[in-house]
């Protein structure tokens, strides 16, 4: 069942200047239903509650959304339904303020299809999942970051620095932030993903408001 997990909402109520929306990984295929037990899921959750104060501290909402299935799927289950979903959940919620989306390797390729959702902003790809061919008209005036280790065996930062390439020509801005010697999972140089979610999200949410 998709949700939406609010971190530290005694900060925010709702009332914020902006948003960060997290979005997990998962696999290329998979009905199952995403449940506690996922590690792509817990993934997201950690680093959300490592960079909550500094996201919140700055006024703005950090929510974590679970898909309702583990897989992309293609057309016929994606993930993309359910953040277009919690992007309405939250212009309720919160009115018209800037999204961005930060995903990881498959929530990274959700957040660029969702990217044209008029209240999002821009979008920062962990270890993303960015096949080399992908329809890059969602990310028209959007800004991308996008940050990738050399040893993921999981997705390709080759693909990864080619789309921000190719990004260059519609986007507002197209960024890629090598992470070194690092694999998939985020797990090494754990504060420094950290601080690339949080930091890249902060500055582009400035942006907007500027």
């Amino acid at each position: 069942m998709r949700t939406l997990f609010t971190m530290r909402p005694d900060r925010t109520g709702t009332a914020a200047d902006g948003v960060v929306l997290m979005l997990h990984g998962g696999a290329e295929h998979g009905r199952g239903e995403v449940d506690s037990r996922s590690r792509a899921l817990w993934r997201t959750r950690l680093m959300a509650r490592q960079i909550e104060d500094q996201v919140t501290t700055a006024g703005h909402a950090l929510v974590v959304l679970r898909f309702s299935v583990r897989g992309w799927n293609g057309a016929e289950a994606s993930p993309v339904a359910d953040a277009r979903w919690a992007l309405e959940e939250l212009r309720g919620r919160y009115g018209e303020v800037p999204v961005v989306l930060v995903g990881h390797s498959m929530g990274a390729r959700t957040a660029l299809h969702a990217a044209d959702d008029p209240g999002v902003v821009g979008v920062v790809g962990l270890a993303p999942w960015f096949p080399v061919d992908e329809d890059l008209a969602p990310l028209t005036g959007r800004h991308l970051v996008a940050a990738h280790g050399h040893l993921d065996r999981i997705t390709s930062a080759r693909a990864t620095r080619a789309v921000v390439g190719r990004a260059e020509t519609v986007a507002a801005s197209s960024r890629f932030i090598d992470m070194g010697a690092v694999g998939h999972y985020m797990l090494a140089r754990m504060r420094a993903w950290n601080d690339v979610a949080a930091q890249q999200s902060l500055a582009l949410l400035a942006k907007a408001r500027a």
